[in-house]
């Protein structure tokens, strides 16, 4: 089979991303796991090679078809002089979309196999035109797709998701419901299956303390947890829970199960970036091509100064050349 094809875009020219990618690209292993297409201006990459004083060749191209090895596409998105490291500009985050809007174009006309972002600054997408809560929902939209998708969380071999996310905690309960555990639990099985885990062990954490002890606390775990897993379990998933979720990490951590759904959004985050917050992912689930970035933002206090960790960018890329082969495969396959 032949390596997968990566779009890999450079996120806030005011952070750390550019940096990130050149050490990236200088890693053992990198150019070997995929051919990579860099998409962005050409004064970004090269500015990203300076502030980690390393090499970045910029084999520029003006058609990725029937390309290998490492390519450069260049656009023309940002002025040179409008790049103010450690601030948040609309000039930023103009570029942040129009080299994400490109590297989605790749995809969509099959010429890459998955899309790796540095981190992006969501004050400056908002102020540029993003229109949307987040990227993930702004690329669903920008690619017209319209099935169930979230954010999903990854610390080397633990997912997690979950199933109500940037809501009050006040309204987290009106809106548990079995259909949206079930989504939830469905796309953890679906992208650890893309991730090359067979049968997956996905953990449902409870909403209440103690899981409810018994409707004591709360009859969410009774009345809607308790079906949608026994659903999911009908459906020959690998599914257990509702588990106490003070104790369900514990699990995770452990090597016990591969992913944990989450109710609400800090239910797992706290416990991800406990246990590694330099070694995160976010994946894009549920979109039609597989998107990644390193979970941590822009760093804005350490950008230019050649200090930042690629750690999680590294873990982002790994995750996503393992799911973009299977994409490839079942592209080839149709």
């Amino acid at each position: 089979m032949t390596k997968p094809r990566i779009a890999i875009v450079p996120g806030d020219p005011a952070g750390i991303g550019p940096e990130l990618i050149a050490k990236l690209l200088n890693q053992d292993g990198v150019r070997e796991a995929a051919d990579i297409v860099l998409v962005g201006d050409t004064h970004l990459w090269q500015r990203g090679a300076e502030q980690a004083e390393l090499e970045v060749p910029l084999n520029t191209v003006d058609e990725v078809a029937d390309q290998t090895g490492l390519i450069h596409m260049n656009l023309d998105t940002i002025a040179p002089e409008d790049v103010q490291i450690a601030e948040v500009t609309v000039e930023g985050g103009i570029t942040s979309l129009r080299c994400l809007d490109k590297a989605m174009d790749l995809a969509m006309a099959g010429q890459v196999d998955g899309i790796l972002f540095g981190p992006f600054n969501k004050a400056a997408m908002t102020a540029a035109g993003l229109n949307a809560e987040d990227e993930h929902r702004y690329m669903a939209r920008y690619m017209g797709h319209t099935g169930y998708h979230s954010e999903l969380n990854v610390l080397e071999e633990l997912m997690t998701t979950r199933v109500t996310s940037h809501i009050g905690l006040k309204d987290v309960a009106a809106n548990i419901t079995e259909e949206g555990i079930l989504k939830a639990v469905n796309l953890a099985n679906d992208t650890l299956r893309k991730a090359g885990k067979a049968r997956p062990n996905i953990a449902v954490a409870a909403l209440n303390p103690h899981a409810g002890d018994n409707g004591k606390f709360g009859r969410e775990e009774i009345d809607i947890l308790e079906p949608a897993v026994r659903k999911a379990q009908e459906k020959q998933m690998n599914v257990t829970g509702p588990w106490p979720s003070d104790t369900v990490f514990l699990k995770a951590q452990r090597g016990e199960v591969d992913a944990v759904v989450t109710m609400y959004h800090d239910q797992g985050q706290i416990a991800i970036k406990l246990m590694g917050f330099e070694r995160g992912v976010t994946v894009a689930g549920g979109l039609p091509i597989p998107v990644a970035t390193p979970a941590h933002g822009t760093a804005f206090d350490i950008a230019g100064q050649n200090k930042a960790n690629p750690g999680a960018t590294r873990q982002a890329f790994d995750l996503l050349v393992r799911m973009a082969k299977t994409h490839r495969a079942e592209r080839s396959a149709d």
